[in-house]
């Protein structure tokens, strides 16, 4: 019985620190909020302890030369593929927050939380404001 109880708790202290060892960096796809479909591979990476995320592919092939022609500043006209579209955010608890998201299609550049949800989903909010005027996406992992 103490053998059974032992090797409980030593699988549940290693699913314990295995879920927290779980990272928001690496590669996402995203998912377009109108057609349900794929739409780009984000890489997410950390750098002087914020975090940023690129755009690494557009999976659309009719979209793979699109520039982001209705952004400002510096990403004016450069294209959507190797943009870096998320922004300077800053570990906060269990999340990242206090940064940026850029919409390419829209050129607008929102507030952003991004947050695991298990280890192969990520719920990435963007908002203008506070963080009820906004809308969430859920990203899945590239294995």
């Amino acid at each position: 019985m103490k053998k059974a109880i032992f090797t409980f708790l030593l699988v549940a202290v290693a699913g314990i620190f295995s879920a927290s060892a779980q990272s928001v960096t690496g590669k996402w796809k995203t998912i377009d909020d109108e057609t349900g479909q794929a739409k780009s591979v984000v890489e997410v990476y950390e750098q002087n302890g914020k975090l940023y995320g690129k755009v690494v592919e557009i999976l659309n092939p009719a979209k793979k030369d699109s520039k982001c022609t209705k952004c400002k500043g510096a990403d004016k006209d450069k294209p959507i593929n190797g943009l870096v579209i998320i922004k300077g955010l800053k570990k906060d608890g269990n999340e990242w927050t206090d940064g940026d998201i850029l919409d390419p299609n829209k050129g607008k550049l929102y507030s952003c939380t991004l947050k695991l949800d298990g280890a192969d989903k990520l719920s990435v909010r963007g908002y203008v404001g506070i963080s009820m005027l906004g809308r969430s996406q859920t990203w899945h992992r590239v294995k």
